[in-house]
């Protein structure tokens, strides 16, 4: 019989869980409520709250309901501005260590600092980072990793993390930087979910013949857990539902494991782990 394993830390953190635990009141406290852009990068959660009425509203100019939650990964503070201007009831469900990253942006350009936010340009996250960097008067370089640093950096130098990047990232450009004799000042914004996830599931996929990582393939944690795992056990799929399994996906193996990234919530991991324990797809 195949065996299925749990990572010991997988799924919904507490910013996330705290996001939808305020998303969900909104939508019960009976007045209309939209979320500015998707809460959390799940698309299976996104839907579930659209179920509920709680729509994506994805300007501040598309509000329409009369209050507004601000997703977990928060916003600029022109954005912020914007949203405080429209009169309606705001619901700031930003995650409390994005918070504490945008602060130390903030903080670090205010002392002078170029600041240097490690992680993903494009993500909302990253791109408040930047904003919150810029509105102090910082200059902001974003780099995913050493080889996006310029060949130019004003000192001196300041160094704020997306929550959700590997420490490997940070070291990466922290030694690159120290190579050209920059010592930085450092702002390790990782947030402690993210690591201990991802320390979970590389020590599982030691362990197993296949890894499967559940959630949004829009989300930025839960693909890197796949990059981990996908480096380390002889197979790994990265799915939203068991339909993205192939057939016979675990033809022949003895033990799998499971893992999920920060935005999936326990009742997608469980729903993945019974049907594979069931003997759907093996």
């Amino acid at each position: 019989m195949l065996e299925v394993v749990k990572a010991d830390c997988a799924g919904s953190c507490y910013g996330v869980q705290r996001a939808l635990d305020l998303a969900r009141k909104a939508a019960e406290s009976g007045k209309t409520a939209q979320t500015l852009g998707p809460l959390i990068h799940n698309p299976q959660v996104v839907q579930e709250l659209e179920s509920s009425g709680v729509t994506v509203a994805h300007e501040p100019s598309d509000v329409t309901a009369e209050s507004v939650v601000i997703r977990s990964h928060g916003v600029t503070p022109h954005v912020r501005s914007e949203v405080d201007a429209l009169g309606v009831d705001v619901v700031d469900a930003t995650c409390p260590h994005v918070l504490r990253a945008q602060r130390a942006a903030r903080d670090l350009a205010l002392e002078g600092r170029t600041v240097i936010v490690v992680g993903e340009e494009s993500h909302p996250e990253v791109e408040g980072l930047r904003a919150w960097a810029e509105e102090a008067g910082g200059r902001v370089i974003v780099a995913a990793c050493a080889a996006d640093l310029p060949d130019t950096i004003d000192e001196p130098v300041g160094i704020v993390v997306q929550t959700t990047q590997r420490r490997e990232k940070l070291d990466d450009v922290v030694s690159a930087l120290r190579a050209r004799g920059i010592e930085p000042e450092i702002a390790d914004t990782i947030c402690n979910a993210t690591t201990s996830r991802q320390g979970a599931a590389a020590d599982l996929a030691a362990r197993v013949d296949a890894m499967v990582v559940v959630g949004g393939k829009n989300s930025s944690n839960t693909t890197r857990l796949y990059e981990i795992c996908a480096g380390i056990a002889p197979v790994a799929y990265h799915i939203e539902t068991l339909d993205d399994l192939p057939a016979h996906a675990f033809a022949g193996m003895q033990r799998v494991g499971v893992t999920a990234g920060a935005s999936t919530p326990e009742e997608q991991i469980d729903a993945v782990v019974d049907a594979i324990r069931n003997g759907e797809r093996s």
